[in-house]
């Protein structure tokens, strides 16, 4: 994919607030072994109904591909499915937006049947209204007057397919919900008949290590690399912190700004594990100049799913990228942002303070 990125710079955003999105969109293309060509972006309050940046930008963007042979434009918002058509139209070029790269994406890492169902069971979400407006041009073909052309034919006999598609994967996916609800109601039994178990769940945006700090707790190999949305599987594990209490800890998929509801609505069963913790440890990347906006979108996301209430533990992850030795964590001073929440500061790499977060998790489960 050699791509040219699309982004509108609009009313109320700052110019810190689209480089981080363009960058986090160039992000999602290199996840996808994509090289990113080009920039451009539109200073306009809303996106044009057509085109989305404008007829005149429009044609630079065209003479900006043309400059550097690319192939594909991403746009950084979605798209409805006429301004795809437009854009496709005058380009002809391959149109792409944010959604597209993130289920893109989705479908390379998933591993299991369940993430593989949902990564499936979202990508015909967002393909299901794109097929109404090709049925509407696919319909001139029709060569009578009030009569069905062989276009609008193609793209119902399309969606009624796709619709009964996502009904069999929702039952599905609901069977796997009540399979999963069940092994976890008999895992708790099994571990303990006291109250000494502790559930928790990692949760964070994208690439902040959760992964790795899974690793560092429980010893598991978990799979974990510096890239987008690494894991799309949720993980349980377990470990004993002291004799009188056991943690099962569940890793999670990332989160990311503009994070599309279909994608949210078909990892419903793994964003289930979060409902049912105990406690939700929130890893951020605090070597990111932009770590507050994603702690802050993340916390959007989980009240959308009525967790924000639950108690949370901030965990600034990543600190020997700004400090080098562990004895040195008392310089940092990030709490006065959040003080209303326990917080912590780990190296989930180096193992840094590791101890000291099974702590802290114990004392926000039973307080003294």
């Amino acid at each position: 994919m050699r791509a040219i990125l699309v982004g509108l710079w609009k009313k109320g955003e700052t110019k810190s607030d689209i480089k981080e999105s363009m960058d986090e969109l160039e992000g999602l293309v290199k996840a996808l072994n994509g090289k990113a060509l080009g920039k451009l972006i539109q200073k306009r309050a809303y996106p044009d109904i057509a085109t989305y940046i404008g007829k005149g930008r429009l044609k630079d963007l065209k003479t900006l591909i043309e400059g550097v042979k690319a192939d594909t434009v991403v746009f950084d918002d979605p798209l409805t499915p006429s301004q795809i058509r437009e854009i496709e139209k005058f380009l002809k070029v391959k149109i792409l937006d944010r959604t597209d790269l993130i289920l893109e994406i989705f479908g390379k890492r998933a591993r299991t049947r369940t993430a593989q169902l949902q990564v499936e069971l979202a990508r015909l979400e967002h393909l299901l209204p794109r097929l109404y407006g090709k049925g509407k041009q696919l319909s001139r073909l029709t060569g009578g007057i009030g009569g069905r052309g062989p276009g609008e034919q193609i793209s119902e006999i399309h969606r009624r397919r796709i619709k009964q598609r996502i009904y069999k994967i929702k039952k599905e996916l609901e069977e796997i919900r009540k399979r999963r609800r069940e092994q976890r109601k008999r895992r708790i039994k099994e571990i303990t008949s006291e109250n000494n178990l502790i559930r928790v769940a990692l949760v964070g945006y994208t690439n902040t290590g959760k992964s790795t700090l899974m690793r560092a707790i429980t010893g598991r190999d978990v799979f974990a690399k510096n890239m987008l949305f690494a894991t799309l599987d949720t993980t349980t594990s377990a470990r004993f912190v002291y004799p009188d209490y056991k943690i099962l800890i569940t890793d999670t998929i990332g989160f990311i700004k503009k994070l599309p509801p279909e994608v949210l609505y078909a990892f419903k069963a793994t964003l289930e594990e979060i409902t049912e913790a105990d406690i939700i440890l929130h890893i951020v990347d605090v070597s990111n100049p932009h770590w507050l906006e994603k702690l802050e979108t993340v916390n959007q996301i989980l009240s959308q799913i009525s967790v924000e209430e639950k108690p949370q533990i901030i965990v600034f992850n990543k600190i020997d990228k700004i400090i080098d030795s562990p004895e040195k964590i008392g310089e940092l001073e990030f709490h006065m942002y959040i003080s209303k929440t326990p917080y912590i500061y780990i190296s989930a790499e180096k193992k840094w303070n590791i101890e000291s977060l099974l702590e802290k998790i114990i004392s926000v489960f039973k307080p003294s």
